[in-house]
């Protein structure tokens, strides 16, 4: 699957089929990430549910704590 993100195209296997997922595949299992499909906004509590589709566009957004 063909997926866009954050600008950048990115080929994903079978395994890929929602956020969550995604997510994981792209090592970002971070409390605060912020995704973006096709210009709406998902909150977290529906990313295990949200499927993905070839040429899907996503942002995707972590914040990163520092001093």
């Amino acid at each position: 699957m063909r997926l866009v993100i954050n600008g950048q195209d990115m080929i994903f296997d079978a395994e890929v089929q929602n956020v969550d997922q995604l997510l994981n595949a792209l090592d970002l299992r971070v409390k605060t990430v912020v995704v973006e499909l096709n210009r709406r906004i998902l909150t977290k509590e529906i990313h295990g549910e949200t499927a993905l589709k070839n040429g899907d566009q996503l942002e995707i957004v972590h914040f990163v704590g520092g001093g």
